[in-house]
């Protein structure tokens, strides 16, 4: 029995120890919690607390007011408007409420609910980055989001300012537009201070001259809630610094007068797509771009549909495209410029020289015609250029060869970026026995020499890039680097940079025969290779072209571009290097009975100089792919 009454007592025994173990245990617990409490709330307090007080402070970037942008006469192109933006914080809007805020917010905004994701998902930045869904939202409906702020996590309305394009389309190919900053532009421009949520130039000088025009932004410290909405700000720490603004080289008459005269001409001729450029030759100062069609730059400030997207990315003539510098088309007979300089520096013609302009110029089997399929008899370096004779060109082509044809287009800065301080600028091409070998493996035909020297075969040229080789002609052979950019002033007024012209090269040409050219230049007028050029009361210097280009019709005939290239005489005297304007116009697939590039440029020197009588000949403009140069 005693044995049986063991195990008990043992148990009983071992109780008061267990109970002893355990309330040593809490007693360990609780005085290391106490103990680690009075450690974090007295000999800690400073530290948590200042950690708190960063929790609830953050540094904010303060953008700075962009700069304006002027015509050179000092009328504003560009102004800042205050306005309302709508953007969300991806990291304070709660994932099981996501569907109802956006389905809310595409409600007051009328946007797609689809739109709003796929701008969130689009973010460039962290999700603590503010993410724009619209821009220049109307005050009513900004202050009611603002109210519903409970039922829109994450959602933010914000005054900012935005850019208003005072002239809409007229300047949008010359000043572009700001628009959010994508992904690949933050992680170049992150390192200057650039926010995932800021606008930056997108085209024309908004994007060349960013940097200037951006200025330089503040930085707040500003108090938050503990939904991140800005409650005060405690201080300025750096004050932002107001973008400079920009004086453009271009006047608005002038740009009026352009687009007035080219917008006439592509609606008579039933065409769509034209160029329509003017340049003091002396300086190089761009006085009016005008690019057809065109788009508006506020559609952008605006902040752009997708609808009017679409439109303007299925237009077929590309209205994004700046015309003047961006693409690039046959010269056609402008070229002849080239051809017959370089023939006169190289000695294989004289002013004198007659070379027989005969119907076609054969070689093996392969014929190349005179543009009127007669041939014009004996021409000097004058009569030819004046008459544009093909045939007289082809052989001072084959006098030349293709390397010196090469030498001299670059020289008139042919097949190179001519530096005009716009974006997209393409080079063009100027063909040599190297390209050819490089590109197809061979050396270039003869025939393909005779083609080159009338701006045909493989010759591909901007607008800016004739305009250009032709002012060096009538400023006495200083080739200058276009400028639409004409002062750079800071936001008191006072000019942080001043025009000066950029000379390229001067022309290795001498000034006898730059004269010979202005003079052959001239009679192209004279011989009414212009029509009635020659009547009107200035004296007007240039070149005409037709360049075939794409699939022959039914009737074997190519379509073709019209040019007219061209400057005037501010003395009265061809031979004097003086002109203070020269212009150059160019029709997309013009196929018209006559040159239609030339009428329009008639309408704009009638505007320019205030000529009152009408010297266009509206009926040249009637299509019907008859060509003649």
């Amino acid at each position: 029995m005693n044995d049986s009454l063991l195990p008990n007592e043992t148990v009983r025994s071992r109780r008061p120890m267990r109970f002893l173990a355990f309330g040593v245990a809490i007693a360990v617990v609780v005085g290391a919690l106490t103990t680690r409490l009075v450690f974090l709330q007295i000999q800690q307090a400073p530290r948590f607390e200042a950690l708190a007080q960063a929790n609830m402070t953050a540094s904010v970037s303060v953008p700075s007011t962009r700069g304006i942008v002027y015509d050179r006469s000092g009328h504003a192109l560009v102004q800042n408007i205050p306005t309302w933006s709508v953007k969300i914080r991806p990291a304070d809007l709660p994932y099981p409420q996501r569907d109802a805020v956006v389905a809310r917010l595409a409600d007051l905004l009328g946007m797609k609910s689809t739109d709003i994701n796929a701008r969130i998902e689009a973010n460039p930045g962290s999700r603590f980055d503010l993410v724009r869904i619209k821009s220049d939202v109307d005050e009513s409906t900004a202050r009611l989001i603002a109210e519903e702020g409970l039922k829109l996590p994450g959602v933010e309305v914000t005054a900012e300012s935005r850019r208003d394009y005072i002239y809409g389309p007229l300047f949008s190919q010359v000043i572009g537009y700001t628009g959010a900053i994508g992904a690949p532009q933050l992680a170049d421009l992150e390192a200057k201070g650039y926010l995932p949520d800021d606008p930056i130039g997108q085209a024309g000088v908004e994007s060349s001259y960013e940097t200037a025009l951006r200025g330089v932004y503040g930085q707040q410290q500003v108090e938050r809630d503990a939904t991140g909405r800005v409650i005060r700000v405690l201080q300025t720490t750096s004050v932002p610094q107001p973008g400079q603004s920009l004086v453009l080289s271009i006047d608005v008459k002038e740009q009026q007068y352009a687009q007035q005269a080219l917008e006439w001409g592509l609606k008579t001729a039933g065409v769509q797509r034209g160029v329509f450029a003017v340049m003091n030759p002396q300086t190089g100062e761009i006085l009016a771009l005008v690019s057809l069609p065109t788009y508006d730059a506020n559609d952008f400030a605006r902040g752009i549909t997708d609808a009017q997207m679409r439109a303007y990315l299925s237009n077929k003539d590309t209205p994004f495209l700046d015309h003047a510098i961006a693409e690039q088309y046959p010269p056609g007979s402008t070229y002849k410029l080239v051809t017959g300089t370089g023939a006169l520096q190289d000695k294989k013609l004289t002013p004198t020289t007659e070379v027989l302009s005969k119907p076609f110029v054969q070689i093996g089997p392969d014929k190349y015609w005179e543009w009127n399929r007669a041939g014009w008899g004996p021409l000097t370096i004058t009569e030819g250029f004046g008459r544009s004779s093909d045939t007289f060109f082809y052989q001072v082509s084959a006098m030349l060869g293709i390397e010196r044809l090469a030498y001299w287009a670059k020289e008139f800065g042919f097949g190179a970026l001519t530096g005009i301080d716009l974006p997209g600028e393409v080079a063009g091409l100027v063909p040599s026995n190297q390209w050819k070998q490089d590109t197809f493996g061979q050396a270039i035909f003869p025939g393909e020499t005779l083609q080159a020297g009338i701006g045909q075969g493989f010759d591909v040229s901007t607008p800016l890039q004739v305009l250009n080789a032709y002012a060096a002609l009538a400023n006495g052979g200083k080739l200058y680097q276009p400028q639409v950019v004409r002062e750079i002033k800071a936001a008191d007024g006072t000019v942080v940079r001043a025009f000066t012209p950029h000379l390229i090269r001067k022309l290795p040409v001498s000034a006898a025969n730059l004269v010979t050219m202005r003079l052959a230049a001239r009679r192209v007028a004279t011989i009414r290779h212009t029509y009635n050029v020659v009547d009107m009361p200035i004296i007007v210097m240039g070149k005409t072209g037709t360049a075939e280009y794409g699939v022959k019709d039914a009737q074997g005939r190519l379509p073709y571009h019209n040019w007219y290239v061209g400057f005037v005489s501010k003395s009265g005297d061809v031979r004097k290097p003086d002109s203070q304007l020269a212009f150059v116009s160019f029709v997309y697939g013009a196929d018209t009975v006559g040159n239609a590039a030339t009428e329009i440029a008639k309408y704009y020197l009638q505007l320019h100089y205030g000529i009152k009588k009408d010297y266009r000949i509206p009926s040249l403009l009637v299509r019907g792919n008859f060509y003649g140069d």
